[in-house]
């Protein structure tokens, strides 16, 4: 049984209540909180899908957006979502790992490194990974994945020998590991409040895309990017269970048919935004560079020691995945 199952029958009363208002010729309102600039492609790509959302349900729901945390922070999003506190958001679901490491599946170094093995894991793993989100009171609608990590740095890096005793950004479990094996000290940091941590020297270096150094200038503060494409971590749109379920069926094909769509045109966005980030770091002073041959090679020694710990925790339903991805490739 879910942790959530106690305040389930409230959230259902709760949803119920939201669902009967449209039968009285009502819009459901609901609120999608998303942790990322308004100006991010994942924000941008949200603004649509919310539109698709009204137009494919005939007004049925009325979905707004609040980009960069400004209705939940982002490592309250999912909660909010898990307990009725708003119908829909987007998180970060890696963030989570920690909770339910199965969620970790997509922060597996070097396994995935371009758009076309990212989709083909992402369809290996959906049906498991949904299933966990459903423990947690969440259903899936769509996901989008950013573009490769890298590393920031306020410094050259040629190997582990440079990144000692520097204080690093995390995200989740997995950045938080790449952090300590190379001798740095991560610090948990939204992308929200990652600006003022550079600014005040909270943290001096991170791994992330060319986005979100793109979204939060900082070459204000940084110097060089590290191509090292070891991941392609993806956000999740989800909706609270028991508002989804208390939907009548032609509503939620509304729904999905908007996720669906915006899921593809979401995932072109960030194919094609890729390289453009790349440009504009450098236009605005950075060294974007590839990684070393020494640091790469230390970065994908230390990926297959963490995605062995990983599926130490994620068990046979990570073992799995992995499998099932090498044989579709």
């Amino acid at each position: 049984m879910t942790t959530f199952t106690k305040f389930a029958s409230s959230v259902a009363a709760a949803a119920l209540f939201s669902g009967a208002a449209y039968a009285d010729g009502h819009a459901q309102k609901w609120d999608m909180p998303m942790a990322y600039a308004a100006t991010n492609f994942h924000s941008e790509q949200g603004v649509i899908f919310a539109d698709k959302v009204r137009e494919y349900t005939s007004g049925a729901i009325d979905i707004t957006v609040h980009p960069g945390g400004s209705l939940f922070g982002g490592g309250d999003i999912k909660r909010a979502v898990q307990t009725g506190q708003v119908n829909i958001g987007e998180r970060f679901m890696s963030a989570h790992a920690n909770e339910a490491p199965l969620l970790g599946w997509d922060n597996l170094p070097f396994l995935a490194t371009s758009y076309e093995d990212n989709a083909k894991l992402w369809d290996v793993a959906k049906d498991t990974v949904n299933a966990q989100l459903s423990d947690l009171n969440m259903v899936a609608l769509y996901t989008c994945p950013w573009p490769g990590q890298g590393f920031y740095f306020n410094k050259e890096v040629g190997s582990s020998a440079d990144t000692k005793g520097v204080k690093f950004r995390s995200y989740n479990s997995a950045t938080a590991t790449f952090a300590e094996e190379l001798g740095m000290i991560p610090v948990q940091i939204e992308a929200a409040e990652l600006s003022q941590a550079l600014a005040t020297g909270v943290a001096s270096a991170f791994i992330s895309s060319g986005s979100t150094g793109y979204d939060r200038k900082v070459w204000e503060h940084l110097s060089h990017y590290y191509k090292v494409n070891a991941w392609l971590p993806r956000n999740y749109v989800v909706a609270n269970k028991q508002a989804w379920d208390a939907l009548d069926e032609a509503t939620q094909a509304g729904v999905m048919k908007a996720a669906d769509e915006t899921a593809a045109s979401c995932a072109a966005k960030s194919a094609e935004l890729s390289s453009f980030y790349f440009d504009e770091l450098a236009k605005n002073g950075m060294t974007v560079t590839d990684a070393s041959p020494e640091f790469l090679a230390e970065l994908k020694v230390i990926g297959e020691k963490m995605t062995a710990e990983w599926l130490e925790t994620a068990g046979a339903d990570g073992q799995a995945i992995i499998d099932a991805f090498k044989a579709a490739n």
